[in-house]
C-alpha cells in the first residue's frame, strides 16, 4: 500500500470519527452552505469544464451544475441523517440513521463538476468524508470544484479532510484505493470496466450501468411535441448523459411525419451509404465502442468529419436501421447527436424492437415513451427492464430527475441487477446510511398460535411440525 494512498485514507478516518458526533442541525448548516457556493460557481465551473474536457457545451453544464447543487439540495434538505429518523409504535420498531465512512467519489468526464457538486452535498448531508476521483481529462475543474465546497464546508465548521480531492490517480493507485482496508463504500459512476473494477474491490460498490435509451412514439402521441422533447434531449450537452435517447422506434404508419417533424427542426437522416462513413467517425477501429474524440460533439462537426453534405444548423443525425445488436453499431451507445432510427409495423413489432434495444448494453438503465393511450403506456412499461420508464418527457433530463417529473435528481442512476447494479433507483442521500434497527417485543400472532412452551420445553413430547402447521394454519 502506498504511503500517499495511506495518508489520504487517515485522513479521512479522523474525519469520519469527527462527523460522527455532529447533530442533525450542525449537518444542515453546512450542506446549506456548500451549496450555496457551489450554486454561486455554476457558470464558471461549467466553462471550465467544457474549456478542460473539450466536451459538451458550457451552457447546458451550467444545468447540469444547477440540478446538482440547487434540485438536490432541495431534495435532501428535509431528509433526516442523524440520529432517530423514524418510529413505528405498532410495530415497535426504530430505526437510527448512522454514517457508513470514507466513500469514494468517481467522476466521469462526461459530468466532472455537476458530479462532484452531487457527490459532495449527499455525503456531507449522510456525514460521510469523500475522497474524489476525477478523470485524467477533467482534474482541473474537478479539483476546483471540490476547493470551492470544502472551503465552504470549513467555513462552517466542517471536520478538516473532509472533502478529499486527489491530483492524480494512476490505475494501481486507483485499484489500492478502492481495497483500502478503511474504505466503507465506492460511488462509480464512469464507463464498464471502472465500474466493474470498482465491484470486484471488495469494497461495497454503488455502481451504474450503460445506457441504450430506446424511445417509442407510439401512434396516438403528439408529433411535434415528442420531436421537440427529443431533441431537446439528445441535442443537451451534445448527447452526454447516459440516459438520453439512443433510438426511436415508431410504426410505419406514423413513420413519415414524425420523419418530416424531425427534418424540419434539424434533424438529417443518413442514407444506406452514410451510416457507414459516419460509424467510421463516431466508433473506435473495431466498431466496437465510441471513439473517445467523438463524445459531446455537435452534429454539425460530426458530419462534416464523415464527409457529410449537411448545413451548420443540422442539430441530429439520424441513422435508419433493420437490426439490431454488432452487426449494426450504431444500435448501441452513443453519447452524441446520433441516434438510431427504427420503422415497425405494430404496436407489439415496436415494443419487442424497444426490448431488444433495452437489452442491447442498456439493461435497467432507461426507456421512453410518448403516447396519449395509458393502456399501451402501462403494456410498454411492464414488458421493460427499466429503472426508469419515462413518458411524454426528454429522457436526458427526465431520467436525471427533478424536473419533468419527481425522482430524485441524481448524477449516478442505477441499473438494478440486469445492469449489474444493487439498485435501480437514482442515488441520493438516503443510500448513503447506515440503518440501525431498535426492535421492541411485540408478539407476533402467527408464532403464538403455536404452543410455544411445548416447542421449548425440551423434556415434553411434540406433536410433528407438519401436524401443528395443518392445525393453525389450514
Amino acid at each position: 500500500m502506498s504511503v500517499e494512498i495511506d495518508r489520504i485514507m487517515q485522513n479521512a478516518v479522523a474525519a469520519a470519527g469527527v462527523f460522527s458526533q455532529y447533530s442533525q442541525e450542525r449537518v444542515d448548516r453546512i450542506v446549506r452552505a456548500v451549496c450555496k457556493a457551489a450554486f454561486a460557481r455554476r457558470v464558471a465551473l461549467a466553462k471550465m469544464a467544457a474549456e478542460e474536457t473539450g466536451i459538451g457545451r458550457w451552457q447546458d453544464k451550467v444545468l447540469k451544475n444547477v440540478v446538482a447543487t440547487q434540485l438536490v439540495y432541495n431534495d435532501i434538505k428535509s431528509v433526516k441523517t442523524v440520529g432517530i429518523i423514524r418510529e413505528d409504535p405498532q410495530r415497535g420498531i426504530v430505526e437510527i440513521a448512522q454514517p457508513m465512512g470514507p466513500i469514494l467519489a468517481i467522476i466521469p468526464v462526461t459530468n466532472p463538476t455537476s458530479t462532484v457538486f452531487f457527490k459532495v452535498l449527499i455525503a456531507l448531508k449522510t456525514r460521510n468524508p469523500l475522497v474524489i476521483s476525477p478523470s485524467g481529462k477533467a482534474r482541473k475543474c474537478c479539483a476546483e470544484a471540490a476547493r470551492v465546497c470544502y472551503e465552504a464546508a470549513l467555513a462552517e465548521d466542517a471536520p478538516e479532510d473532509c472533502i478529499q480531492c486527489l491530483d492524480s490517480c494512476s490505475h494501481e493507485q486507483t485499484q489500492e484505493l478502492m481495497s483500502h482496508k478503511s474504505l466503507a463504500l465506492i460511488l462509480a459512476t464512469g464507463g464498464p470496466s471502472l465500474v466493474k473494477a470498482a465491484y470486484s474491490s471488495g469494497t461495497p460498490a454503488i455502481g451504474v450501468g450503460a445506457g441504450n435509451t430506446p424511445v417509442y412514439v407510439e401512434a396516438t402521441a403528439d408529433i411535434p411535441f415528442a420531436v421537440r422533447q427529443i431533441l431537446l434531449s439528445k441535442t443537451f450537452d451534445y448527447g452526454t448523459i447516459c440516459a438520453s435517447e439512443q433510438a426511436v422506434v415508431v410504426e410505419r404508419r406514423t413513420a413519415p411525419a414524425l420523419m418530416e417533424e424531425f427534418r424540419r427542426n434539424g434533424g438529417y437522416f443518413l442514407s444506406p451509404e452514410e451510416i457507414p462513413k459516419l460509424e467510421a467517425v463516431v466508433l473506435d477501429e473495431k466498431r466496437a465502442r465510441m471513439n473517445p474524440a467523438s463524445v459531446g460533439q455537435p452534429a454539425a462537426k460530426l458530419a462534416r468529419l464523415a464527409g457529410l453534405p449537411v448545413t451548420e444548423d443540422v442539430r441530429l443525425l439520424l441513422a435508419p436501421l433493420e437490426g439490431v445488436g454488432p452487426r449494426y453499431p450504431l444500435s448501441g451507445e452513443i453519447l452524441a447527436p446520433v441516434i438510431a432510427f427504427y420503422v415497425t409495423e405494430d404496436f407489439s413489432s415496436a415494443v419487442n424492437r424497444c426490448l431488444d434495444l433495452n437489452y442491447f448494453n442498456g439493461i435497467g438503465h432507461t426507456v421512453s415513451i410518448f403516447s396519449n393511450d395509458r393502456d399501451k403506456i402501462s403494456r410498454f412499461a411492464l414488458m421493460m427492464n427499466a429503472g426508469r420508464i419515462l413518458v411524454n418527457q426528454p429522457s436526458s433530463h427526465g431520467g436525471v430527475g427533478g424536473m419533468f417529473n419527481t425522482l430524485s435528481p441524481s448524477l449516478t442512476l442505477g441499473c438494478g441487477t440486469g445492469g449489474k447494479n444493487i439498485t435501480t433507483d437514482n442515488v441520493t442521500a438516503a443510500h448513503l446510511l447506515n440503518i440501525q434497527r431498535i426492535a421492541y417485543r411485540r408478539e407476533n400472532q402467527c408464532f403464538t398460535r403455536f404452543n410455544v412452551a411445548a416447542w421449548l420445553d425440551e423434556t415434553r413430547a411434540l406433536p410433528s411440525i407438519e401436524e401443528e402447521y395443518d392445525r393453525n394454519y389450514l
